[in-house]
C-alpha cells in the first residue's frame, strides 16, 4: 500500500461539504466516527453499530423508498465484505439517487489490524463493475479529491467510490451508542423530506 497516500481524515469534507443534502448511512467502526464526527451525529445520519454487512443493503432501501432524495452510504472494506452480492441487487434495482463510498484501509481496525484482502489481491472497483455498477471510480491520493467530488455530482447512479487510504486510525470520537435514539432520529429526519403535505 505504500503508493497510497490519503489520509481518511480528509475524504469526507471534500466529498460531501454539504451533508445536510443527503440522507447518510453508514456502516460499523471507522466509517461511523469519520461522519458521525464530520456531521456532529446529525438527524440525517444513521450510523450501523453490530449489524456488519447491512449498509449497503439498507442505504439500498432508502434510496428505493425515497426516490427524490439524494442517499449516500459510506462503509470500509470489511463491513462492505461481508455482504458484497448487495452490490449485484443495487446494480439490478439501478436507483438513480444511491452513492456508495468505501473507505478501504487495506485492515480490519476493529479485530486487531489485521491485513485484509484488499491489502493483497481484491479489487472491489472490479467487483463492483463486475456487479454492474454503471459509475465506478478509485482514488488514493489528495490530489484525486476534487475529481472524485465532480465524480459524485455529475457521474450516473448508482455510483460507487473506492477509497483507498493509509492505514492511520479513524476520527478520535465517541458515538451515541443508543442505538433506538439514532434510528428515531433519523426516521424523524426521513420523514420530514418525504411526506407531502
Amino acid at each position: 500500500m505504500s503508493d497510497i497516500t490519503l489520509d481518511r481524515k480528509d475524504v469526507l469534507p471534500k466529498l460531501f461539504p454539504q451533508p445536510e443534502n443527503y440522507l447518510l448511512l453508514t456502516g460499523l467502526a471507522g466509517s461511523a466516527k469519520d461522519m458521525a464526527a464530520y456531521t456532529k451525529e446529525a438527524d440525517n445520519l444513521l450510523t450501523l453499530g453490530g449489524a456488519m454487512g447491512a449498509a449497503v443493503s439498507m442505504a439500498l432501501g432508502v434510496a428505493l423508498s425515497a426516490p427524490k432524495e439524494q442517499v449516500a452510504v459510506v462503509t470500509g472494506d470489511g463491513e462492505l465484505m461481508m455482504n458484497i452480492g448487495a452490490l449485484a441487487t443495487v446494480a439490478s434495482m439501478m436507483p438513480d439517487n444511491l452513492t456508495i463510498v468505501c473507505i478501504d484501509n487495506g485492515m480490519h481496525g476493529e479485530t486487531g489490524g489485521q491485513k485484509g484482502h484488499t491489502a493483497r489481491r481484491t479489487n472491489l472497483a472490479l467487483m463492483a463493475e463486475g456487479a454492474g455498477i454503471p459509475s465506478v471510480m478509485t482514488i488514493q491520493s489528495p490530489d484525486q479529491l476534487d475529481d472524485a467530488y465532480d465524480f459524485l455530482q455529475d457521474t450516473p447512479a448508482p455510483r460507487f467510490l473506492w477509497v483507498r487510504v493509509t492505514d492511520s486510525p479513524p476520527t478520535s470520537y465517541k458515538r451515541n451508542w443508543d442505538l433506538v435514539e439514532g434510528r428515531l432520529k433519523f426516521r424523524n429526519a426521513y420523514l420530514a423530506r418525504t411526506q407531502t403535505a
